[in-house]
């Protein structure tokens, strides 16, 4: 019995005994406390959820606005909503949050020289939201690797590649490497490098290599095209060719334009020449 009474009267809880845990005010001060828990955290993740609702719409109204950037603001709104909600859940509790913070800061400082490689990804990804060189739609290449931005996080970046595959690249080798955006400008320039046979009718031949070009409605006439022989080559006469086009029809147009230009100028009897190998058998 008196090892019954003894571990009664244990201090277990904020200088109270089990004995004074036990009993119906203290239970229903603890369920109110649950509660009210409950209540800040739900308010706190719809208040939280509201703010970044708030904020990409912002983006969203305004064309000129980067959407990648709102949304990471409104991922860090939500973020410091829900921070205040835990606080105030602890303050239910009685819990003093000052020593909180202060050892959170004191673990935040040796997390932060254990994690310097995540960290490193962590600033480059808030200085590519905040600076743009990429943002989501754009197709680039960067770090080695071509494809279409889908994501952008503060860890990593999310390419999705020529064949669609997914491509997870640390921000760190994005912020660090030199990006290629193909996506900036409206228009790009194509260039292609189409050998006759030096017996050729050179103005013929442009004159072939101009028409089929200048036909496709995808070419542009403004900026002026250029064609014009560029190199005496060992095997034939090179005419050095750039035409603007849209960037939507780049890659396409230039597969086309190949194909096209080969047959017109077959069409009209004007060889392309290959490198030939004559072989003299030594009489014996």
């Amino acid at each position: 019995m008196d090892t019954i009474n003894t571990f009664l009267s244990t201090e277990i809880y904020d200088g109270k005994s089990l004995s004074d845990l036990l009993t119906l005010e203290f239970l229903a001060s603890v369920v109110g406390n649950v509660l009210a828990a409950i209540l800040i955290l739900l308010i706190g993740l719809m208040v939280g959820g509201w703010v970044k609702r708030r904020i990409v719409n912002v983006a969203e109204r305004h064309e000129s606005l980067d959407n990648t950037l709102f949304h990471f603001l409104g991922n860090i709104a939500r973020y410091i909503v829900l921070a205040f909600a835990a606080l105030f859940v602890l303050n239910t509790f009685g819990v003093q949050t000052t020593s909180i913070v202060a050892a959170i800061g004191a673990a935040g400082l040796a997390i932060g020289l254990a994690l310097q490689g995540t960290l490193s990804n962590v600033a480059a990804g808030v200085m590519i939201i905040i600076f743009r060189p990429i943002k989501l739609g754009d197709f680039v290449e960067v770090a080695g690797v071509m494809g279409t931005v889908k994501d952008i996080t503060l860890n990593t970046t999310e390419l999705a590649g020529m064949s669609n595959t997914q491509i997870i690249i640390p921000n760190s080798e994005v912020w660090g490497n030199i990006i290629t955006n193909y996506s900036v400008y409206d228009t790009r320039r194509a260039e292609w490098v189409f050998g006759v046979d030096y017996g050729a009718n050179l103005k013929a031949a442009e004159q072939v290599i101009r028409n089929t070009i200048m036909s496709d409605p995808r070419s542009l006439g403004d900026p002026e095209p250029f064609i014009q022989v560029n190199n005496l080559g060992d095997f034939s006469v090179d005419f050095l060719v750039r035409v603007w086009v849209k960037s939507a029809d780049y890659f396409q147009y230039q597969a086309d334009m190949k194909r096209r230009v080969k047959e017109a100028l077959d069409e009209a009897g004007i060889s392309i020449p290959f490198p030939t190998q004559t072989l003299i058998q030594a009489a014996e």
